[in-house]
């Protein structure tokens, strides 16, 4: 096996591992933010309207560290999505302003809430091809986490609900999340592909867990998924686009 890096396609060596891999998979599930369409990018516009309306009491820079301090803290309690933004986008006015903020400025971080959660949908290229492509080969799984209505809504606008199986909106995607996943689709790991932009949240539990990820580098990422962890895995590809997955299963 050569590791080639983040953006360029993972070759294995021998054709082989490249037939077992594609007889064993029977189901392949598809994280949906920023793998099958836009999300992220409206999040730091969004983060970066926020901040200009602090620029009375702190820095844009400090705004942005602050509020995702604030993020940190209350995630375990909100969990991910944009009604726990918004809450956190109110916590850190005030915080920030000393409690001395306008209740204008509470209605106007609202109206941002708001205003990202009528987002349009817009599909990352290749993506209904490859799903087209897929569909009736496999079973496919849309995979995703965040607020409930707000992802349910977006699966909808997005056009691609019939190439799917099933659609499972998760808490969170740690070990224990893939595994109630598998459990529910009745899949072994060795059985199950995960697809993804986040190596924290798509990648290293799904690998935990001895299935296959392959992992899609995405242009801009939400700081909490960062890693720094590359893990180089017999289990593991990464791709340049959803469409390279072909080459290795279809």
């Amino acid at each position: 096996m050569s590791f080639l890096g983040r953006n360029t396609i993972l070759t294995f060596a021998g054709i082989q591992y490249k037939n077992n891999m594609k007889n064993n998979i029977s189901v392949i599930a598809f994280d949906a933010d920023d793998t099958l369409w836009v999300n992220e990018p409206y999040f730091q516009e969004t983060e970066q309207k926020f901040c200009a309306l602090l620029e009375a009491y702190v820095p844009r820079h400090i705004a942005a560290q602050e509020l995702f301090k604030t993020e940190m803290a209350n995630l375990h309690l909100y969990g991910y999505g944009v009604k726990g933004f918004m809450l956190c986008m109110i916590e850190t006015i005030d915080r920030v302003s000393k409690g001395k903020a306008s209740i204008a400025l509470i209605e106007a971080s609202i109206a941002l809430g708001k205003e990202l959660l009528q987002k349009p949908i817009v599909l990352l290229d290749q993506v209904a091809e490859t799903l087209q492509s897929l569909q009736g080969k496999y079973k496919l799984v849309m995979a995703t986490k965040g607020d409930l209505l707000d992802q349910e809504r977006k699966s909808k606008q997005s056009g691609l609900q019939s190439y799917f199986h099933h659609i499972e909106i998760m808490s969170d995607k740690k070990e224990g999340d893939y595994q109630k996943l598998m459990n529910h689709l009745d899949c072994r790991p060795d059985q199950f592909l995960m697809i993804g932009n986040s190596l924290k949240s798509d990648v290293l539990p799904v690998l935990a867990l001895d299935a296959y990820a392959a992992h899609i580098p995405y242009h801009t990422t939400w700081a909490h998924e960062h890693t720094e962890q590359v893990p180089e895995h017999p289990r593991l590809m990464t791709l340049n686009a959803i469409q390279d997955i072909l080459n290795y299963i279809s």
